[in-house]
């Protein structure tokens, strides 16, 4: 009979080798973690090691055939995850409570923002990081549906989306809007035609490239009667489909600017076709923002009502 292992207490050094598996695990083998972790192969090998004997499971195969984990190695990866979240949670909390600001603020956005002069998000972090130099940022770009559910699971801190369909588990600060255009690339037959001579009917005739999930360029889109040839999860591989002359799409008019003064770019019926999409920053509405996101969702109302404070970018 096998003998069963201990219980587990979980000290310092057992989380310094949790977060080396982590990282492992995200970039995907031992050789791509070392400039993340800054340590050699053989001492991020041996804390797999160390791990696997304090934990008496297999959590992945390393070698010549290459790196996966098992799927004892899934789960742990898992609970390693929602453990980490919890450490962080703690040391917000706790700095809260000593009336400190520290931690970490977990920030995601949808696509190129910083190309929106309307957008003060990088005023925002100026000024955050000017009043809370101690707490530590992550940023990720996503597409707006995962960021909604990351915030509703406490895995972020704020969202800057779309308000297309807001959740009830949400709350929404409005900040800035873009203003969205249709638009072809050089080698389209719209490109150099007279826009006088286009209608709709030429439009609904073309390919037609689209966001994939449920947004206000999905939703506009259908409402022309747009069927997508081609669909995406960003508003970048949307800019590759329309220069390349095979496709039209919606763009934002702050990012196709760069692409027009290039002749990359040429909106497509302007006066007709073009819709306005508001954002807002959201955080999850229960339990309520610690302090640290709190003060951050400070800054960027700031950075919108009072930009001459800190500029405009």
């Amino acid at each position: 009979m096998r003998k069963p292992l201990p219980a587990l207490n979980i000290g310092d050094a057992d989380l310094k080798l949790l977060r080396v598996f982590k990282s492992v695990a995200q970039c995907g083998g031992v050789s791509a973690a070392e400039p993340e972790l800054n340590i050699g192969r053989s001492t991020i090998s041996k804390h797999l090691s160390d791990l696997e004997l304090r934990l008496g499971l297999r959590l992945c195969s390393r070698g010549p055939a290459g790196f996966h984990l098992t799927d004892e190695g899934v789960q742990v990866l898992r609970a390693t995850e929602s453990l980490l979240d919890s450490v962080r949670g703690f040391a917000t909390d706790v700095s809260q409570v000593r009336n400190t600001l520290a931690g970490t603020l977990r920030i995601a956005c949808f696509d190129q923002c910083i190309t929106n002069n309307d957008a003060r998000l990088s005023s925002s972090i100026r000024l955050f990081s000017d009043r809370a130099p101690d707490v530590d940022l992550q940023l990720s770009l996503l597409p707006p549906n995962i960021i909604e559910a990351q915030l509703i699971e406490g895995k972020l801190d704020v969202g800057i989306v779309a308000m297309h369909k807001p959740s009830p588990a949400l709350d929404y600060i409005p900040v800035h809007n873009e203003r969205m255009y249709l638009y072809c690339g050089p080698s389209h037959p719209f490109f150099d035609r007279d826009p006088s001579e286009l209608t709709l009917e030429h439009v609904k005739d073309a390919r037609y490239a689209g966001i994939s999930f449920n947004s206000p360029n999905l939703n506009y889109g259908q409402q022309l009667g747009l069927r997508p040839k081609a669909v995406v999860q960003n508003e970048v591989m949307l800019a590759v489909l329309v220069i390349s002359g095979r496709y039209i799409g919606f763009m934002p008019d702050h990012m196709a600017v760069l692409f027009e003064r290039i002749g990359k770019m040429r909106r497509v019926m302007p006066e007709a076709i073009h819709y306005t999409t508001d954002y807002a920053a959201a955080t999850r509405r229960a339990p309520e923002p610690n302090r640290v996101t709190r003060v951050y969702l400070d800054c960027m109302k700031t950075a919108y009502t009072q930009p001459s404070l800190i500029g405009t970018l």
